[in-house]
């Protein structure tokens, strides 16, 4: 198979990585990830990841902790996991880093936007942790903001859903599925495919975005492909 895309930017939410488990890490999904992108990297793909953190904490939904105290756990909580996404991809045999955004050099290297590049040049693959380091930005907008940086030609954004729907399909049966949209629309609409942050910088930055299930085995690889799956969003 020959892949569509040189450089590539992978969302994986924390959800998805909790699995069945609905919380913590499930290491079945972690060897499923890291199985995945060992696919599109043996084919020379640079492969550049940003994980969120909601297995272990979702601020937003904090109401009684000040806002910004919250989104700082929040952003530990992506670094727990960018740590076990290493781990599993070195077993996988790819050698990986860390980058994050909130200094901590005894498990990762601060975030320097030209090193991530030179790192994905020789064929490492990059973990983007901590969010943007600021408290009011989610991780969707982490990927938005480190696609633009690196010029990555499309984010990845792998679900536990497998598409983009006008309402959530599991409590919704009559929601509607969308095999292709704008930026526009999905602004427009308020889809919940990502905050409207993170949208907009994609629309400003012409960074297409393609939304599919993580959890079907060779998704990554279809999508990269660019075999028409979920929804592609330019």
């Amino acid at each position: 198979m020959k892949p569509k895309y040189k450089r590539v930017i992978l969302k994986v939410s924390g959800e998805a990585l909790a699995g069945e488990n609905h919380f913590g890490i499930n290491e079945e999904m972690l060897k499923k990830v890291a199985a995945q992108i060992k696919e599109i990297h043996d084919l020379g793909v640079q492969v550049a990841v940003v994980v969120g953190g909601g297995n272990f904490w979702r601020g937003r939904s904090s109401e009684n902790m000040d806002r910004a105290t919250a989104d700082y756990i929040g952003m530990l909580a992506t670094v727990m996991n960018a740590l076990a996404l290493q781990d599993a991809f070195e077993s996988a045999g790819m050698p990986t880093r860390v980058h994050t955004a909130i200094e901590m050099r005894e498990v990762a290297e601060p975030y320097v936007r030209l090193k991530a590049i030179s790192q994905l040049k020789k064929n490492k693959v990059v973990i983007f942790a901590a969010g943007t380091g600021n408290p009011f930005f989610s991780t969707d907008t982490t990927a938005a903001l480190r696609a633009a940086e690196i010029d990555a030609e499309v984010i990845l954004l792998a679900k536990n859903v497998d598409a983009v729907y006008s309402d959530d399909p599991v409590t919704n049966p009559d929601a509607v599925k969308f095999d292709s949209l704008t930026h526009r629309e999905v602004l427009e609409k308020d889809l919940k495919v990502m905050d409207s942050t993170a949208a907009s910088l994609c629309r400003d930055n012409n960074i297409n975005i393609h939304v599919f299930g993580i959890a079907e085995d060779g998704n990554v690889m279809k999508a990269v492909c660019g075999e028409k799956i979920g929804t592609i969003i330019t």
